[in-house]
């Protein structure tokens, strides 16, 4: 894992460049949406945190951000006790979820985008059952890239994982929908193929009634988020942009 990012590896005053990367950040997504013709309040940011220590965090929190996804559970449960006193933080996680890590990251999350099996759905569902912890936002991750290296499940096997979540009446209101990757690429254009499909296997899993009326999109990344806008994500992941200088 690479070093995390802390206050003092930030241009001076952190607050302030912060504050900028920001500014640039909403006006891009802002921009996005108006060339889609979408208004950007019906587009969640998530700000991933994974590269960025506790107290990058707390300043984020402090100029108005309250979404932080994180890759790994052990990171998550660390910042999360370390940034107890900002009432109103939200965590979620983004990144792959073992079975033996479960139960201890469902009270932290807010969502988990990363559901990606029957056998992970089934834990969840037992765990809640178990403990009656409130039930995260779930978002099934599908490997629309067919990347042996990606995680998520393959598009053949989402409508099974959707179907067992809808099975269980602890789940069943919890699905917000799919979340993807593109393969990585300095043309944002090339992932635009890959968030079409993601939108257009979330359509008809809408229409088989596996997904909800309303079931968002999860994709789009600091590189490729204004193709992900305009190909309907309701949920972005925007890590880099943040903390790099233009």
């Amino acid at each position: 894992m690479k070093d995390l990012i802390t206050e003092k590896d930030l241009p001076s005053p952190a607050g302030e460049f912060l504050r900028r990367q920001l500014d640039r950040c909403r006006e891009a997504v802002e921009q996005a949406a108006l060339r889609a013709g979408r208004d950007a309040a019906e587009i969640q940011t998530i700000a991933v945190t994974k590269y960025a220590d506790a107290d990058v965090i707390e300043i984020l929190f402090r100029l108005g951000v309250h979404d932080f996804g994180e890759n790994r559970v052990q990171e998550l449960l660390r910042k999360t006790d370390a940034l107890a006193h900002c009432s109103g933080a939200r965590f979620h996680l983004i990144g792959h979820l073992q079975r033996n890590k479960v139960a201890k990251a469902l009270p932290r999350c807010a969502s988990i985008h990363s559901v990606d099996s029957v056998r992970l759905v089934e834990e969840i569902r037992a765990r809640i059952e178990a403990r009656g912890d409130t039930v995260p936002d779930l978002y099934v991750e599908v490997n629309i890239s067919g990347e042996a290296r990606k995680t998520g499940a393959a598009m053949e096997e989402t409508a099974a994982i959707l179907e067992s979540a809808t099975q269980a009446d602890s789940l069943r209101g919890a699905l917000r929908g799919l979340m993807g990757m593109a393969p990585y690429s300095d043309d944002p254009e090339e992932s635009r193929p890959f968030f079409r499909r993601l939108r257009e296997m979330r359509d008809e899993l809408q229409r088989r009634r596996l997904l909800p009326a309303d079931a968002g999109l999860s994709m789009g990344m600091s590189g490729d988020f204004a193709v992900a806008v305009e190909e309907g994500a309701t949920v972005l992941r925007i890590g880099s942009m943040l903390f790099e200088e233009e």
